[in-house]
């Protein structure tokens, strides 16, 4: 791809740096830009660097926030006792768009995953133990991706919890073997939480 200006050639580069975004469409983006009025483009700018600047991570969940605690576990409307077990802030999304769900998340950051590198100590893990004995938690619900890596993870912190006075479920498998939960329909992700399963059933599932 040959540019006639540095400008927009470096512009194209940098929309090219995000994900599922090719030369292509970052160009057609760079050149919509450019149609705008100066302002909007300032106001663009501007927000994604106060998001970068400003962003913060739930001191307690771990999800993404504005504040030291997210809306959601500052919310005493929720019930504060159960905990849904995510993979990514993307999954707390995909979650709250149910409508189905009122308890409160803990976000591990990634899953086990060997081959990628990703053991247990980079996720967060021990957070999780450490607030469920703190918080006198009732229920633990793991919503993990229905792979290979989230049922690694699902059995390797269902081990650390195994004397824990918990109570301890997972999502139905409504969500083929393989998927995403945020690509998941509503109602089919709605349905796998609400008729979630003991965690005993779905280890032997597994094995």
């Amino acid at each position: 791809m040959i540019f006639s200006s540095s400008l927009l050639e470096n512009a194209v580069n940098e929309f090219a740096k995000l994900p599922g975004i090719g030369k292509k469409t970052a160009l057609r983006l760079v050149l919509h830009l450019i149609k705008q009025d100066e302002k909007e483009v300032l106001q663009f700018s501007d927000t994604i660097a106060v998001l970068r600047k400003e962003i913060k991570f739930c001191s307690r969940c771990h999800n993404i926030s504005d504040k030291s605690l997210c809306n959601i576990c500052s919310n005493t409307a929720r019930k504060q006792n159960v905990i849904c077990v995510v993979e990514s802030i993307r999954d707390v999304i995909a979650i709250e768009s149910t409508q189905q769900f009122s308890g409160t998340y803990h976000v591990l950051g990634g899953i086990i995953s060997p081959l990628d590198g990703v053991g247990p100590d980079q996720l967060n893990i021990e957070p999780l133990i450490n607030r469920i004995t703190k918080e006198n938690t009732q229920e633990i619900i793991f919503a993990l991706n229905p792979n290979i890596q989230g049922d690694t993870t699902v059995y390797y912190i269902s081990r650390k919890l195994n004397n824990a006075p918990v109570k301890i479920t997972t999502i139905a498998r409504g969500i083929a073997f393989g998927g995403e939960l945020e690509y998941a329909d509503e109602m089919t992700l709605a349905k796998s939480i609400s008729n979630r399963i003991p965690i005993e059933h779905y280890i032997n599932s597994i094995r």
